[in-house]
């Protein structure tokens, strides 16, 4: 199958995020990863986890995992199948190629989730199967697309990592965490708000004004700040709790 260069294919390989180097194929798969917003995701799942009195590093480290192969790959490869606009990076990748990224990576998510649900935190098969939910219906845009709105967004990859992340630790839920998770979820309402627009000005390309232009920098520099804020947070977190036990 030929592939489309980066001139025809109305993908997003100049992004911040996406390497400058490589094939396009390289490229392409790392921006369908949107590291940084992965990376946020990755946060709230760990700041979750560092909530309790007791922490089990080895737990804040599987959440972590099951997260970034679940969100981090299958979700955003099942994100590039399900778009029902343009899609986000062209057709590099072909529908069978994308659900062999999705598939494994999600049956790996679950696995290692599965490990701990049978041992230490059975309670965490409520939160697996609602983002399980989640996966599909915001990422395919099943139920025509009801589910894939900001606010679920805010819900599934906000605030519900937040309460995994305490839950592989505790097995409970506590009011602090609930709050934490809200907080959370507002963060991730800030990230796809700014998105949506941002991602519109950029579909523009060479249309765009001076002025439009300069808003689009903004935006961008919002996002950075918003997800690279989060994660450096979440790391101050695990510093702070490492260098005080």
């Amino acid at each position: 199958m030929l592939m489309p260069s980066d001139s025809t294919a109305p993908s997003r390989t100049s992004e911040w995020f996406v390497p400058r180097f490589g094939p396009l194929r390289f490229r392409t798969f790392v921006g369908l990863l949107f590291l940084p917003y992965t990376g946020m995701v990755l946060s709230f799942a760990l700041i979750g986890s560092l909530l309790p009195a007791a922490v089990s590093y080895e737990r804040s480290l599987a959440i972590v995992v099951i997260y970034f192969f679940g969100l981090g790959i299958a979700a955003h490869a099942l994100d590039a199948l399900g778009s029902k606009g343009p899609k986000p990076w062209g057709t590099v990748f072909t529908k069978r190629q994308l659900w062999l990224i999705a598939a494994p990576a999600l049956l790996l998510a679950y696995g290692i989730a599965i490990y701990y649900m049978l041992r230490f935190a059975p309670l965490l098969w409520t939160v697996a199967l609602v983002e399980g939910f989640f996966v599909f219906a915001y990422n395919l845009e099943w139920f025509s697309g009801r589910f894939h709105t900001d606010a679920w967004f805010a819900v599934s990859w906000g605030g519900l990592p937040v309460l995994a992340g305490y839950v592989m630790q505790t097995n409970r839920l506590s009011l602090a965490a609930v709050v934490v998770a809200v907080a959370m979820g507002l963060f991730a309402t800030i990230e796809i708000k700014v998105s949506r627009p941002y991602k519109e000005l950029r579909r523009a390309g060479g249309e765009l004004t001076g002025e439009t232009k300069l808003l689009l920098r903004r935006y961008e520099t919002l996002l950075q700040c918003v997800s690279l804020g989060v994660i450096v947070l979440g790391c101050g977190l695990l510093l702070a709790r490492v260098f005080t036990q």
